[in-house]
């Protein structure tokens, strides 16, 4: 299968998870033994107009990511290089639109990339791009929702989850155990207040707490610990990188999922790959309770006082250190989704 991606400014410019997901997807379609070509704008330094990276073939449509010069070229290319199918990141909504015009030449259905964290303004050219779309692939129902309130229907959108790495679950080997972990960017989003205030509650009993990650409120977190008189049980240890909190979580009993704001709970996916009774405080724009549906090793919860509730109760569960049970979220497992996906939209374009 021949697949055009479409994304002017890749990682390289923009680092999002939506970018860095499209991406991903891209490597793994390449490796299955598709042809994939990324048309973007030029991210490496020399003359050459394209370059190989992990199988996949980058094509700069410009040299620097101009909107205006990038939709004149772009239809063309995409007719020239005749793909089956054109997967595009949705902003700008101008080149989202070229892309369109440029599916239409290739006689290839258009799939949309909307993971959640894109800057898409309330706009005509966004709206027209948004119904361009034969399918916009969103990560949870929260996506999927506001997706449609857009405007677009329910046969227009697809969910397709994040994945993971089970083999680096399997063969990593666990830190040492700890009772209760949490994981994200300490931001004004994360909201770690609600953890600790849990923790605090359960101060006269034996535990201990490692949060990972770093950010802005990094510091205001510790004071919190410190002011709650946690701070000798709770470790702070910054950002990790994916092997290092996949170690940690296999040595954890517990993750505890309380950030505001969650196109997709990645983390807590890990985790409960790696064993971890998950744990969710419900958030309006959180999707992480989408995860926990349905599965015995997790609580949801709406408070603090419900946190510590929980995080006691799951002393009655043994530990583990892989759950099989997360293999449907495996990297070839939803790469497989992605390629049915393909093929029923080409199928389905090809009736038209």
């Amino acid at each position: 299968m021949r697949v055009a991606v479409v994304a002017m400014e890749t990682s390289q410019y923009r680092d999002t998870v939506g970018r860095t997901r499209l991406e991903r997807v891209a490597t793994e379609l390449a490796d299955a033994g598709h042809d994939v070509t990324v048309f973007c704008s030029q991210w490496w330094t020399g003359f050459d107009n394209q370059r190989e990276r992990d199988g996949v073939t980058y094509r700069a449509v410009t040299v620097s990511p101009t909107v205006p010069s990038f939709c004149v070229r772009l239809p063309a290319m995409l007719a020239r290089y005749r793909p089956d199918v054109v997967h595009v990141h949705p902003t700008p909504a101008s080149v989202a639109l070229a892309a369109k015009t440029g599916a239409a030449l290739s006689r290839a259905p258009l799939l949309t990339e909307w993971f959640g964290d894109e800057d898409v303004p309330e706009s005509r050219r966004a709206d027209l791009a948004l119904r361009a779309s034969d399918c916009l692939i969103t990560p949870s129902e929260l996506v999927r929702t506001r997706v449609r309130e857009r405007g677009a229907t329910a046969d227009q959108t697809a969910i397709l989850p994040q994945s993971i790495d089970m083999d680096l679950v399997r063969e990593t080997e666990a830190d040492e155990e700890i009772d209760v972990v949490y994981a994200h960017r300490l931001d004004g989003s994360a909201n770690v207040e609600s953890l600790l205030l849990g923790l605090a509650e359960l101060r006269q009993k034996g535990w201990s707490a490692t949060i990972i990650g770093d950010g802005p409120e990094r510091a205001h977190y510790e004071q919190e610990a410190a002011d709650l008189r946690i701070d000798d049980r709770v470790t702070f240890v910054g950002a990790c990188d994916i092997e290092e909190r996949v170690s940690i979580y296999k040595g954890a009993h517990v993750f505890v999922q309380t950030a505001f704001r969650e196109c997709f709970a990645t983390d807590l996916l890990w985790a409960m790959a790696c064993g971890c009774i998950g744990i969710v405080e419900y958030q309006a724009e959180s999707s992480a309770h989408e995860l926990i549906e349905q599965r015995d090793r997790a609580f949801r919860v709406t408070n603090p006082q419900e946190i510590a509730d929980k995080i006691a109760e799951s002393a009655d569960f043994e530990r583990q250190t892989v759950d099989e049970s997360c293999a449907e979220f495996d990297h070839a497992h939803v790469r497989s989704e992605y390629e049915q996906l393909y093929e029923k939209r080409i199928e389905d374009h090809g009736l038209l």
